[in-house]
Parts: structure tokens; C-alpha cells; sequence
């Protein structure tokens, strides 16, 4: 009998006066698990196909220039690392999402330390599982919507870890649709055309320690349900529209150590149900929470409320969530028993809250005296406002969050 020899896997270089001087050449003539490591130089290629398992490694960073004419690299097999390449100029369509790098059905793979310029879209996952995006730099130019794409793109995928990117001048730095157990985490997504992160029909998914800064609006969780969302920080995402999270149609999720700073909304709840909000800081935003109705059973507990021009916002009489043991810099309670929760319960919505939802223009009243006079006789006699909307057990000093 014969015994059956596996052929060990070798490294192909590629250089301009090596024997490959095209990376999707050798890539063709390598073996599977051989390594492909391209040499620095500039790589004008499209259209590089990845249908074996393999390594393809940058030396120093090579460029692969797309020139505008298309995708740059496609991945359809599984155990596929790439590795240190610096891909520019990919095709711009109306019909067809480009990307630097596109993985389709696999398992098993690794997209790490590239740097990505002048993209339509830059990572897309399709169809694919177990697999890592670690430590990448996304860089776009997009100015509008229509016509940009996404940093990292998930469709139809789980079980993917995307780690410690930068993503910034894209539409959204992050988008999942019906992308599961997922783990989302030391990312910096900012000055994105739309959102920073955003998730639609996604679920049992974690997004934690990243930063969301300056977007068209934070981060976006749609239609999903057990999502962790564990010590972001959410900042400086203004505009008439903007905040730092929307949430719609979300339940059963946890929201907790979070720094919402200086949005104009910090969290916009619409539909999303049995979610915990703890440990987290509203500073400085301009609403604190807008609660847009149908929201139920959900608890808000040991949440720092500091400086917001309004804490909470509702837009119905009625009140099916639960407030305690939060810190409202607004309040001007006492504690005659020194146990360190107020005497008096606090009553977060103001009436000229209501009056700005119904008619916005009123905002230019915002630091009068009318304000104060108004609400001073709603908190007397709450008519308009929930009336067991309270945090009856108000902390009377800020809480210390342990962010570790």
C-alpha cells in the first residue's frame, strides 16, 4: 500500500521582480494554506479571488490600487486570513456594493491590520460565521447617503467578533442586519454620514468599550431583541435629528455603564420593551431620554442625570416603567435621615417638556421664567405629565461607576 503524503504549505512571495509580480496570480498558483506575502510597492489589481484556504500578508504595507474599477479582494473559502494591506480607490456602483474586501460563506476567517481609503464600502460579510475583524483603519470620504456605503458590513452572518477598528467619513461605520452573536467591542466609529453603529433584525448580539462621536446620530438598534449594550461612550452627536442611540422595536435588552455626553438626545426610545437602563451617564445633552411611546416595563436605576436641559421626555399620560435610586442633578430635595436617598420623590418630566414636543419653536423659552412658573404648577399638580411618573427613592449624591 501507498501512504497517503500531504504537501507542506510554502510561502509565495510577490514583488515586481519576484516570479509572481501580481498578487491574484499567486494567489491562483498557491496551494492550500500556503501563505502569499506581498512585498511593498504599489499592486494595481481587481477582482482578486480568494477560493482556497490561505494567508494573504502585506510586507510594510503594500497598496493594492483598485483604480476605481471595481472589488478589490473576494473571499468564498473558508480558514482565510488577511493581513496587512493598504487597499485604495474601490469602485463606486448604484447597482453593485463594492467592497475593499468581500467574504462570502465562510467560516473561520481573519480580517486584520488594513488600511482602507477612498472605498465604497470597505468589509462586508455575507452569509458567513466564526470569523474576526480585528484592528483595521476605515477611512471614506462620503459626503451623502446615496452614494456611500459602509465601513464594516454584516448580512446574514454570526458569530463574528469585530474588535479595536477605526472607522470614520463613511454612511454608517457599522451596519448588521440579521447578524447574531456577535460581539462588538474597543471600536472608535465617528464622523459618519448616518450612524455610527447600526443593527437591524439582529440578535443576542454584545457592543461594548467602543465610542461613538460626532455622527450623523450614535447608534441605531432596530427591530432586534437580547441585545448587551456594556460601557460605550456616546458624544457630540448633534443636529435636529441626531442622539446619541435610537431605540426601536427592542426588548428584553441591557443597557448599562454607558456616558451619553453632550447629544442632543441622549437615548430616543420608541417601542422597545423589558430593558434594564443602569449605571450609565446623561451629561450636558439636550434631552437626557425621549420615551416616544409604547415603551413597557422597563427600569431605570442608578443612572447619573447631570446638567441635561430636560431629563426625560414623554409623549404620553400614562407610565409603565420604573425609576429608582437615580441621581438627578435637578433635584432639590432633602434627607433629614442622612441614609443618602431623598425624602421627597422626584418628578423628572417637565411640563415645558410637553410643551416642546407639541410645538418645538417654544425651546426659545427654555431659560425664562415662564418655564420655572409652568413647571412649578405641573409638579404641584401633574395634569399633563404622568402623573406616577416618580423616582421615589432619588439618590442624593452622584453615583460612582466602576467602569472596569
Amino acid at each position: 500500500m501507498l501512504a497517503g503524503k500531504s504537501v507542506p504549505a510554502k510561502t509565495i512571495e510577490v514583488c515586481k521582480k519576484c516570479t509572481y509580480s501580481e498578487i491574484g496570480k499567486a494567489v491562483e498558483a498557491a496551494n492550500d494554506y500556503d501563505t502569499v506575502l506581498v512585498r511593498k510597492g504599489t499592486y494595481k489589481e481587481v477582482n482578486i479571488l480568494i477560493d482556497k484556504p490561505l494567508v494573504l500578508k502585506g510586507e510594510n504595507y503594500p497598496v493594492i490600487d483598485g483604480e476605481l474599477k471595481g472589488e478589490i479582494i473576494t473571499i468564498t473559502s473558508d480558514d482565510v486570513t488577511v493581513d496587512g494591506l493598504f487597499i485604495i480607490n474601490v469602485g463606486t456602483s448604484y447597482t453593485v456594493d463594492y467592497a475593499a474586501v468581500r467574504v462570502i460563506k465562510s467560516k473561520n476567517f481573519l480580517i486584520q491590520n488594513l488600511v482602507l481609503e477612498k472605498l465604497f464600502f470597505g468589509i462586508y460579510l455575507e452569509k458567513s460565521e466564526n470569523g474576526r475583524v480585528y484592528h483595521n483603519n476605515i477611512i471614506g470620504d462620503a459626503e451623502e447617503e446615496y452614494n456611500s456605503g459602509n465601513g464594516i458590513q454584516l448580512w446574514y452572518s454570526k458569530n463574528i467578533e469585530i474588535e479595536q477598528n477605526i472607522i470614520s467619513h463613511v454612511r454608517d461605520g457599522i451596519y448588521l442586519e440579521f447578524a447574531d452573536d456577535c460581539i462588538i467591542k474597543n471600536n472608535i466609529s465617528s464622523n459618519n454620514v448616518r450612524y455610527g453603529l447600526h443593527f437591524m433584525f439582529s440578535n443576542n448580539d454584545i457592543y461594548s468599550n467602543n465610542t461613538f462621536e460626532n455622527n450623523g446620530a450614535g447608534v441605531a438598534v432596530m427591530f432586534s431583541k437580547e441585545i448587551k449594550m456594556y460601557n460605550n461612550v456616546f458624544r457630540d452627536n448633534w443636529g435636529s435629528a441626531a442622539y446619541g442611540m435610537l431605540l426601536k422595536e427592542i426588548n428584553d435588552s441591557e443597557i448599562m455603564g454607558n456616558t451619553f455626553q453632550e447629544n442632543t438626545v441622549g437615548i430616543n426610545i420608541e417601542g422597545s420593551n423589558r430593558i434594564t437602563y443602569s449605571n450609565n451617564d446623561f451629561i450636558r445633552n439636550g434631552w437626557a431620554i425621549k420615551s416616544r411611546g409604547a415603551c413597557y416595563a422597563n427600569l431605570f436605576t442608578e443612572n447619573n442625570f447631570l446638567y441635561n436641559s430636560f431629563d426625560l421626555s414623554y409623549n404620553s399620560k400614562l407610565n409603565d416603567n420604573k425609576f429608582e435610586k437615580n441621581y438627578w442633578s435637578n433635584y432639590a430635595g432633602y434627607d433629614l435621615d442622612k441614609d443618602g436617598i431623598g425624602d421627597v420623590p422626584y418628578r423628572p418630566v417637565k411640563l415645558f417638556s410637553y410643551v416642546v414636543n407639541r410645538t418645538p419653536e417654544a425651546i426659545i423659552l427654555l431659560r425664562s421664567l415662564f418655564t420655572d412658573i409652568i413647571d412649578f404648577s405641573e409638579k404641584v399638580s401633574p395634569v399633563f405629565t404622568p402623573d406616577n411618573l416618580l423616582d421615589i427613592q432619588p439618590k442624593m449624591k452622584q453615583i460612582v461607576h466602576d467602569r472596569n
